[in-house]
């Protein structure tokens, strides 16, 4: 975790407000797996206004003690992004996540991002396993998503990519950050 406590918490991304943040974040070199490297401040304003019109897309925008400081996305994967790939079960939440690179790193940062993720999506006592399909070339958050539980369950074909299609449970959850 990080070296000193810190807040996280949650506010719907309003895409014109924040679409040239966003626009720094996706575009940068260490973010090519968001594969938005070309996008055009158009392009994200575009993208995250398509994602606030969709009743199955939502973006949020995660705030460390108040400042913008990663994004997230929780999606229906039955309605988007994996419709027809795997079966999915009741309960299920798709998610994404990234967090800008840095001058500054701190140790420990990203996993307390995507712990503070995943305990927002488990908040929700409808959500009962959040699906993952990050780049298969993608070890980084691999290692990440496995630290909060996710287990791989198999590689899948996407249109935009070759992924890794991993599940986590509120209970792997649980024991994973309990650890």
């Amino acid at each position: 975790m990080t070296s000193t406590a810190t807040t996280f918490t949650f506010r719907p991304l309003d895409p014109l407000r924040d679409a040239e943040l966003l626009h720094g974040w996706v575009t940068h070199p260490k973010a090519a797996f968001w594969m938005m490297q070309d996008a055009r401040l158009e392009d994200v304003e575009r993208a995250y206004m398509d994602i606030a019109a969709d009743p199955y897309h939502h973006a949020l925008l995660g705030l460390c003690d108040g400042e913008p400081a990663f994004l997230m996305e929780r999606y229906d994967p039955a309605q988007r992004e994996l419709a027809g790939l795997y079966e999915p079960e009741p309960g299920d939440v798709g998610m994404h996540f990234l967090v800008p690179p840095t001058d500054t790193p701190v140790h420990g940062f990203t996993r307390a991002v995507i712990t503070a993720v995943m305990a927002h999506l488990f908040a929700d006592p409808e959500t009962r396993r959040v699906v993952v399909e990050p780049d298969v070339r993608n070890k980084a958050v691999h290692a990440l998503n496995e630290a909060v539980g996710f287990v791989p369950e198999r590689e899948i074909q996407k249109p935009e990519k070759r992924a890794l299609l991993s599940f986590c449970t509120r209970e792997r959850f649980e024991r994973a950050v309990a650890a």
